[in-house]
């Protein structure tokens, strides 16, 4: 079982060390309910392998804390250990110390100033029709009604707001066909991307300001697809774009910029999501910045944020891992970055009581 009153350093390594790759969370998310649900102080509801724990003290103002229980494939790297103040191991980072501090703190704040949330979450890290928390969202949104939510990931103990949009697009080139020994008679669909490229190449990218916030966004090829065979000149030619957009704009907004870049070219989206606002105008969220300390910035990536956003729920980010390190087989998280997210949460929770 998991022991939610050692030192969250100590439950961390103890989360990490329970495999939960993505589609196989169902040992740790029972020994999660197991635990919570001994706690007399909070209600516990399971859908699948997410866990949600709520109190019920009636305060003015519900806060939602939420991380995910899976990780990405183990590749040698656990059993966890620890080594000069950093403890390494599968999920370490992203985000078992976020998980585990959200589970210290569910066991012992038992009177918040504000009612709390705590929402711990299946398939984050594979396709979004999995996701723990989209399904709960459709099927439960009452469980995840709150007036601000905190996402636990890695964000190296800093508070990042908001997320950038993201779409897929498929820019198409065509041709003509014909033999490669006689390619005159034909039009290269592969030689026609250059002009695409060349647009590419001289993008210049936005850097809006929302809500405070610097985001930088993004247009990138992030792959190519064409040829028919060895000897024959294709006549098609697809190059795959990728756009990061900041929330300012709507998936229909970007979609249109995209087609506008593009001028001339059919272009097919893949798929899109939107994007998320910071958050932080919020009374509640100006408390956690408060809280958290040091200065907010801009989350540059796409994260569950904006499934609260969607929900009307304004979040941000903030988590003590390093994003740059997740997923890396060296993995690791600094020991004393899940001490200080745990007491920044605890004073936010308890207005600075120690108790």
């Amino acid at each position: 079982m998991l022991d939610l009153t050692q030192d969250v350093r100590t439950l961390t390594a103890a989360v990490v060390d329970i495999q939960s790759v993505s589609g196989a969370e169902q040992v740790l998310a029972g020994l999660v309910e197991q635990a919570l649900r001994g706690l007399p102080h909070l209600k516990v509801d399971r859908s699948g392998q997410t866990v949600v724990a709520r109190t019920g003290l009636g305060r003015a103002e519900r806060v939602l804390i939420a991380g995910h229980l899976d990780t990405v494939p183990v590749a040698g790297n656990l059993p966890s250990r620890v080594e000069d103040g950093l403890l390494y191991g599968c999920g370490t980072s992203d985000m078992k110390a976020g998980v585990a501090v959200a589970l210290k703190l569910a066991a012992t704040v038992p009177d918040p100033d504000r009612d709390v949330t705590y929402v711990f979450y299946d398939c984050e890290e594979v396709e979004a029709e999995r996701n723990g928390l989209n399904r709960i969202a459709r099927e439960q949104p009452g469980w995840l009604a709150a007036d601000f939510a905190v996402l636990m990931e890695p964000t190296d103990g800093e508070i990042e707001g908001g997320c950038q949009g993201t779409l897929r697009a498929d820019v198409r080139v065509t041709g003509k066909r014909a033999h490669s020994a006689r390619s005159w008679f034909g039009v290269n669909a592969i030689h026609g991307i250059e002009p695409v490229l060349a647009r590419l190449n001289a993008y210049e990218a936005r850097r809006p300001v929302v809500d405070g916030l610097e985001y930088h966004e993004g247009l990138n090829a992030v792959g190519v697809r064409g040829g028919v065979a060895g000897n024959v000149i294709p006549d098609e030619c697809v190059v795959t774009v990728n756009y990061r957009f900041a929330p300012d704009l709507t998936i229909e907004q970007a979609q249109a910029h995209v087609r506008e870049v593009f001028d001339g070219y059919e272009v097919a989206f893949v798929d899109a999501a939107p994007g998320a606002r910071p958050g932080l105008t919020h009374p509640v969220a100006a408390a956690f910045a408060a809280a958290v300390g040091g200065t907010p910035r801009a989350k540059l990536g796409w994260t569950d944020v904006a499934r609260f956003s969607a929900l009307g729920v304004p979040a941000v980010n903030y988590g003590p891992g390093d994003p740059n390190l997740a997923h890396q087989q060296g993995e690791y998280v600094t020991l004393e970055k899940i001490v200080e997210s745990e007491r920044a949460l605890r004073a936010w929770l308890t207005g600075g009581r120690t108790k």
